[in-house]
């Protein structure tokens, strides 16, 4: 794995240098959206909704549309200005019981790894949590936004996950009514929770889902079912746009200096001309050589 942040946890007086490494990744299928007909990549292109003209990139700026539908164009310079922070410290706010934070908060979960000056603090603090039955509460700055998180212990290993600001937890706009029930039905329902109750495994549990698309494309594959096309349209697709780039690059440089496209059409004509003309001299010069030939004959004849 590869460390893609490095900081402190600071809790009292205590700092404990740490490594940041993502703790999950996905492993979920994704599918490219293609032509049926040849298997060709569809490509998207970004216009401008109002008059239908591509937008480069180094054109496109942050907006934020208001509830009312009004666009609100952001520069660099005012996104320059918004809070935000470096700061390399994950700072202990508090330590909390473990069931008071509801899981719905969870976002992302990372490893810390201790750097080898901080492995007794980390053992210090992995123990204490455990010891305690809670996670510490903890602020920390992430993608230069300060998130709050919280720290909990896995395996040997401590765990910091982010967690969702609590304006972004949805409230359900349904209620449920609760159905009248008989005694003899909870009775069977604890019975059933009773015969199926178990400690959770994770390695009990499969992507069935994958597994079946990669044995479909597999079978397909060995049918012949493949499109080869594709590969090579892009690539050619890409060469053209390529020369074209390079076509555009030239002109503009010309351009730049007061030469003309025709000038830089006429180039290769002229040094073509330019060679053709030592040949010419060289059979001037040989017909030149005969004249006295002939003229000597002539006199002979007469």
């Amino acid at each position: 794995m590869r460390a893609i942040w490095k900081g402190a946890v600071s809790f009292g007086l205590v700092s404990v240098p740490v490594k940041l490494y993502a703790a999950t990744e996905s492993h979920d299928v994704s599918f490219r959206q293609v032509h049926a007909k040849d298997g060709g990549r569809i490509k998207y292109q970004r216009v401008c909704s109002l008059d239908g003209e591509e937008v480069a990139y180094a054109d496109i700026a942050k907006g934020y549309e208001t509830e009312d539908g009004e666009m609100v164009i952001l520069s660099d310079d005012d996104m320059a200005e918004l809070p935000s922070t470096s700061s390399r410290e994950i700072s202990v706010e508090k330590f909390v019981p473990s069931d008071q934070i509801d899981p719905l908060l969870f976002e992302k979960s990372y490893y810390l790894e201790p750097e080898s000056t901080g492995a007794k603090p980390y053992s210090l603090l992995r123990q204490a949590l455990l010891d305690a039955d809670r996670m510490a509460v903890v602020t920390v700055a992430l993608r230069q936004r300060t998130t709050v998180a919280v720290l909990r212990v896995r395996d040997d290993v401590i765990v910091l996950q982010t967690m969702m600001w609590p304006d972004e937890v949805r409230t359900p706009d349904f209620s449920v009514e609760a159905g009248e029930v008989k005694p003899a039905e909870v009775k069977m329902a604890n019975m059933l929770v009773e015969t199926l109750a178990g400690d959770f495994d994770a390695s009990e549990f499969e992507d069935d889902y994958a597994g079946a698309v990669e044995a479909l494309v597999k079978t397909k594959i060995e049918g012949g079912e493949v499109k080869r096309t594709a590969t090579s349209t892009k690539s050619s697709g890409e060469v053209v746009d390529l020369l074209a780039a390079l076509q555009r690059s030239v002109d503009a440089a010309k351009s730049a200096r007061g030469e003309s496209s025709s000038e830089a059409d006429d180039e290769p004509a002229a040094k073509k001309t330019a060679k053709k003309a030592p040949a010419k001299k060289a059979a001037a010069k040989k017909t030149a050589k005969k004249a006295p030939a002939r003229k000597a004959a002539a006199k002979k004849a007469s």
